[in-house]
């Protein structure tokens, strides 16, 4: 935005947070606290939501994996890959249940082998650095670059050393909603809020832009 009267990046971000400043884990029901089942939980959730398909059909199907109680990396392994299957077409997510379904059996028992159930052995590991986080994230299966992203940024209000992250989805509803996107100017935009809230808001920005234009009327309302 720009202008004379032009609502302040402060405000614009401000107005964001109010409207839909929600994680995508809070969302699927994962209570995040620096414990293996939550940190497991978003794990799936981040894989889940990597795909190409629509993040309320991912958050639906999180939502029906742990109920269905594979909430632990020992209950998504002891599960059948059938199980899986049919929780996540629970959640409509058919279009890549089977591969998914797979990846997530395999990536249970990766998380058992390597870190033995507890993904805070693998923070341990990153010793603060958050691009070596990033590569033990992805030597899960299923967990890519945008799985690994998705992760830190909901992980970091938890882990205060993996940010402050955005993302490449977040810079795009940065951009969409006429914040800064250089990572210095967008974290003084976002001073005082909870950056995993902030950066959901602005990945929300960039799938809706619906949400765009509700943030800009409020912005103006400030």
């Amino acid at each position: 935005m720009s202008g004379r009267g032009a609502p302040s990046a402060h405000r614009i971000a401000g107005a964001l947070v109010e409207e839909c400043g929600r994680t995508y884990a809070e969302e699927a029901g994962i209570r995040l606290k620096d414990t293996p089942q939550p940190l497991y939980q978003l794990l799936v959730l981040s894989l889940l939501l990597s795909a190409r398909i629509r993040a309320s059909v991912a958050v639906a199907a999180a939502r029906a994996l742990f109920g269905h109680g594979m909430r632990t990396p020992r209950r998504m392994v002891d599960a059948t890959w059938q199980q899986r299957v049919d929780a996540l077409g629970e959640g409509h997510y058919r279009r890549y249940d089977e591969r998914t379904a797979t990846q997530l059996g395999e990536g249970a028992q990766l998380v058992l082998d390597t870190w033995r159930g507890d993904l805070r052995r693998l923070r341990e590991e990153a010793d603060g650095d958050r691009d070596r986080l990033m590569r033990g994230l992805r030597r899960v299966p299923g967990i890519g670059p945008a799985g690994a992203d998705i992760f830190v940024r909901e992980v970091q209000s938890l882990w205060p050393e993996t940010g402050p992250w955005v993302g490449a989805k977040g810079l795009q509803g940065a951009e969409r909603l006429g914040l800064p996107t250089s990572p210095a100017a967008l974290a003084r935009a976002a001073q005082g809020h909870d950056d995993a809230r902030f950066a959901a808001a602005l990945v929300r920005a960039a799938l809706d832009k619906d949400v765009v234009d509700a943030v800009r009327e409020a912005a103006r309302g400030r």
